[in-house]
């Protein structure tokens, strides 16, 4: 389905669907950079809150990342800000630092994404801002945490994945660990970030107080390993590529290249699944490989399927899958993800009058849908109406 965008008087100077969001009235104050903090508070713009970019004079870095618009404006910068308002700041000038302070004293919401300490060098750590706002739900998102022996460690996403054990199974079956392809503890520390706050936000209904949450990459990822803890739980062994039912060792769980080049993934390891795919390959005597444990067990059928696999090219696997009740799914690139009609249909794949995209929001209402705006602010934009009106400035 296409979508109709048409111009919106509440919600500028683009917008979609109705007027009502569930984060309608919620302010939110965020001086976060990169990706953790703003990922959050994207997903609460996109569903009501009223967000204020707070960013150095010379500007959040994500705007000097390519690739860019025929306008010069950063793409990453925009899938992140749009719908948000800017002003920049100075905090080390105290009149600088007096307009953030008198807009802490009606925010609901302060995200800060400092090292530990710094916050409290400026004087715009948790204890003074709730102190002039007692209903203020500050939220700082770190790589380790505000506490523990690498607190003080500066780091982005592959830093915490490396202390958390997930680099180290992000190989290629040879143990020998690569750079991720997904920022996953940026993204855990977002959603992380988020769930805190909006359970705060629920409490703060009853109690009238709001709270001080401490968000971070490390803990995201370390609650992260329900399903590869057990063989260090149990025994204090690591899991590998090679052994683990998850990540590798299971034959009805893994990739395999085809004649082409290109991959299929296999992506359920129920036993029904790999009787009928078996079964349609003229390959019953490998069934019974498929219920082994997963590790050294499957290395035959795992054999067995690569050669299978490679016998024939990308499409015709895909035409041949289609009839057959097996987990299975082509590997895409990120551009055949988004020309899929899946992201169209999903609405993930957003496109402005003018032919640029945008991701869509991931969250899904029946009532009160999000309302992804489509443009992000140039830096400074809305900071003399906000330096003049305080929150009545901002974009709302």
């Amino acid at each position: 389905m296409v979508r109709h965008y048409v111009k919106n008087i509440r919600r500028q100077p683009w917008s979609i669907g109705g007027n009502e969001m569930k984060l309608d009235g919620v302010r939110v104050i965020d001086l976060s950079m990169f990706l953790p903090g703003p990922v959050m508070t994207q997903i609460m713009a996109d569903h009501g809150a009223q967000v204020i970019r707070v960013e150095p004079p010379t500007g959040e870095p994500a705007r000097a990342f390519g690739p860019f618009d025929p306008d010069g404006e950063s793409i990453w910068f925009r899938n992140v800000h749009r719908g948000k308002s800017s002003i920049a700041l100075n905090l080390k000038d105290p009149a600088d630092r007096q307009v953030l302070l008198d807009l802490v004293g009606e925010a609901d919401v302060f995200i800060e994404g400092f090292r530990p300490g710094v916050a409290k060098s400026l004087g715009i750590d948790a204890e003074t801002l709730r102190a002039l706002n007692k209903r203020l739900i500050y939220c700082s998102l770190s790589a380790f945490g505000q506490s523990g022996p690498l607190s003080p460690k500066g780091s982005h996403d592959m830093g915490a994945q490396a202390y958390t054990g997930f680099l180290a199974i992000n190989d290629n079956g040879d143990g020998r660990p690569v750079v991720p392809g997904m920022p996953s503890a940026d993204m855990a520390a977002a959603l992380t970030g988020l769930s805190a706050v909006l359970m705060a936000l629920y409490r703060r209904e009853t109690t009238g107080l709001g709270d001080t949450v401490d968000a971070n990459m490390y803990d995201a990822l370390m609650a992260w390993t329900a399903h590869l803890s057990g063989p260090v739980f149990a025994s204090r062994n690591p899991p590998t590529t090679k052994t683990h039912r998850s990540i590798g060792g299971s034959a009805f769980y893994n990739l395999y290249e085809t004649q082409d080049g290109r991959f299929i993934a296999l992506t359920g390891r129920e036993m029904r699944f790999a009787t009928a795919l078996l079964t349609a390959l003229e390959r019953p005597d490998l069934i019974t490989l498929a219920s082994e444990e997963p590790g050294p067990k499957q290395q035959e059928l795992l054999a067995a399927l690569r050669t299978i696999f490679q016998s024939r090219d990308f499409a015709t696997w895909c035409d041949f899958l289609k009839g057959v009740d097996v987990s299975w799914a082509p590997v895409l690139d990120m551009a055949e993800a988004f020309d899929h009609p899946q992201a169209t249909a999903r609405e993930m794949l957003i496109r402005l009058e003018d032919g640029r995209e945008i991701p869509g929001t991931p969250l899904k209402f029946a009532d009160e849908p999000g309302q992804p705006e489509l443009v992000a602010p140039k830096l400074d934009e809305n900071g003399p109406d906000i330096r003049a009106k305080g929150w009545a400035g901002a974009r709302d």
